[in-house]
């Protein structure tokens, strides 16, 4: 009789963990649009990295999971959607093909192209849940081939709104919001993503921080986690106008925020890190000294919970 209890005890303890699972972000990429190493780069990261499959990153990209119910959302679709989606699957232990939703940040090729792989040419997907903002919205609509999932229903596009929340559960919530960026096709956005004990935030692409109405710092103050653009390191990394591409640099994001509190400074996570940048090329010394500084670059297959 005892054993018995004590097997009904273990039960029950085993049970409430599981449905007590908290939700998490994982990384499922970091680089910028164009991958890591770029087409076409002949420097000698680009050539070691073509040469060594290890060195290379995927598009940045995260999902979030939810193991309570077990869905999962995905934020951008990437050219690497197909490798990203075989991590996610791994990485869940789930190998169907479910995918919840797919956010939308922007109209940049490293965002949204790898929708394509939800077509009929591909994996013929049905209603997928695809959240975009309107001019995003209307982009999609308007152009083929991306106008041609929406009339084969494989995708469902599901409008935003700068500021309204979008309610994935009872404990989960993902919020856009407005940021600058080059927006010649639509309009740009990060994500809050909130659980009922958690904030998470994903701004992988902004134009200088002074070019937003909000402070970053009073953002990262507010949240427990945030995932930014790290596009590049420091001005002068690559050869052409930097002001054409006016990412902020890990350097002016590191000065803006050096003052925080260590416990806030270890919240700021980079990501989206061009194939020039010295972070994703593995450089120790500029790796160790943003570590000492409190911060951190992003890796694949990396968690949040949540």
């Amino acid at each position: 009789m005892r054993r018995t209890l004590l097997s009904i005890l273990l039960i029950i303890v085993t049970c409430s963990a599981v449905s007590a699972a908290r939700p998490y972000v994982i990384v499922l990429g970091v680089g910028q649009d164009a991958g890591v190493p770029q087409m076409g780069c002949n420097s000698p990261f680009c050539q070691k990295a073509w040469k060594d499959p290890s060195l290379r990153k995927m598009v940045s990209s995260i999902a979030l999971v939810d193991p309570d119910s077990g869905k999962r959302w995905m934020f951008d679709a990437t050219p690497d959607l197909p490798e990203q989606f075989q991590l996610l699957k791994s990485a869940t232990a789930d190998r169907t093909n479910r995918i919840d939703g797919i956010f939308l940040t922007h109209a940049h090729i490293g965002h949204y192209t790898g929708l394509m792989y939800l077509g009929r040419e591909s994996m013929g997907v049905k209603n997928v849940k695809v959240f975009a903002m309107p001019r995003m919205k209307s982009m999609l609509e308007q152009n083929a081939p991306w106008s041609q999932l929406i009339a084969l229903k494989n995708i469902d596009i599901s409008q935003l709104a700068d500021g309204v929340a979008v309610r994935l559960n009872d404990r989960i919530t993902v919020e856009p919001f407005l940021v600058p960026h080059r927006d010649e096709f639509s309009e740009t956005v990060g994500y809050w993503i909130r659980t009922d004990s958690k904030t998470f935030i994903y701004i992988p692409d902004i134009d200088k921080w002074g070019k937003w109405s909000t402070s970053i710092a009073d953002v990262v103050r507010s949240s427990d986690h945030i995932l930014i653009d790290g596009t590049f390191y420091a001005d002068g990394e690559i050869d052409r106008p930097m002001s054409e591409v006016p990412h902020p640099f890990i350097t002016e994001t590191i000065a803006l925020l050096k003052g925080l509190p260590a416990k806030d400074r270890a919240k700021v996570v980079f990501t989206h890190f061009n194939h020039s940048n010295p972070l994703v090329q593995g450089d120790r010394s500029k790796l160790s000294l943003i570590r000492r500084l409190g911060f951190s670059a992003a890796t694949e297959g990396q968690r949040f919970l949540l």
